[in-house]
């Protein structure tokens, strides 16, 4: 399998899963012109868009790459009135699974209700959309604090090497909070400096990795729910 970052909008960003058929699958298209753009240049089969919320910067492209690839959506089962377009409604650990694409659907709310991720688990792949960015985990709109530590501790426990592409390239400024509440992380430091080089190369900081988020990132080295909470209110005030 590969995976084509397509930079969407402002700052988010779109995935391409592409298996060796030239078959593929379309993670969070925000909007419908750099993913045509992308297909028609690789001449690719987009035969499945996989939605992990409701977010317009994550759907603004559904209906019109379904309407021109004849695309099957797929969505959480509980914001099937919330996706456009939606045709498979799929539920907490289950797993996806059509052509070469296999997927553990896990749901994990707290930014959103009907947040869920795709974990591509034989590629060690994970889609976590907005609620695990790198460096940093996503606003609570509609859940609890409570939702999004569970969520976020869900994530935590796969495997280590496990691939992270998020939703939106916010990782420079995510590390500046980072920094600033655990400024004798060396792990952090060093992963800072790694951010700094691809930035002046204007090159995406996604993925990242599990081991990397673990070492690096605060909210995941949050204790409890406690600490995490008021974490997440300094982030919303940073």
């Amino acid at each position: 399998m590969i995976v084509e970052i397509i930079p969407c909008l402002q700052d988010n960003y779109s995935y391409l899963i592409i298996d060796e058929n030239n078959n593929a699958c379309v993670i969070d298209p925000s909007e419908a012109k750099p993913v045509i753009d992308l297909v028609e240049r690789k001449k690719i089969n987009l035969k499945y868009i996989l939605n992990t919320h409701h977010h317009y910067d994550h759907i603004g492209g559904n209906e019109e790459l379904k309407k021109k690839y004849n695309s099957i959506v797929v969505g959480y089962k509980d914001d099937a009135e919330r996706i456009p377009g939606i045709n498979v409604l799929v539920e907490n650990n289950q797993v996806w699974k059509n052509d070469n694409f296999e997927a553990k659907i896990i749901h994990i709310p707290g930014h959103t209700t009907g947040h869920i991720s795709f974990h591509f688990f034989n590629e060690k792949l994970i889609f976590t959309g907005d609620t695990l960015f790198s460096l940093g985990c996503g606003k609570i709109f509609e859940g609890t604090y409570q939702e999004m530590f569970e969520s976020l501790n869900k994530i935590k426990s796969l495997p280590a090497d496990t691939k992270i592409y998020c939703g939106h390239e916010y990782t420079l400024q995510n590390s500046k909070f980072c920094i600033k509440h655990d400024p004798e992380n060396t792990n952090l430091q060093n992963k800072i400096l790694e951010i700094a080089k691809k930035h002046e190369k204007a090159q995406p900081t996604i993925p990242s990795t599990l081991k990397d988020e673990i070492e690096c990132n605060i909210f995941l080295r949050a204790k409890n729910v406690e600490s995490f909470s008021k974490l997440r209110d300094l982030k919303d005030n940073f």
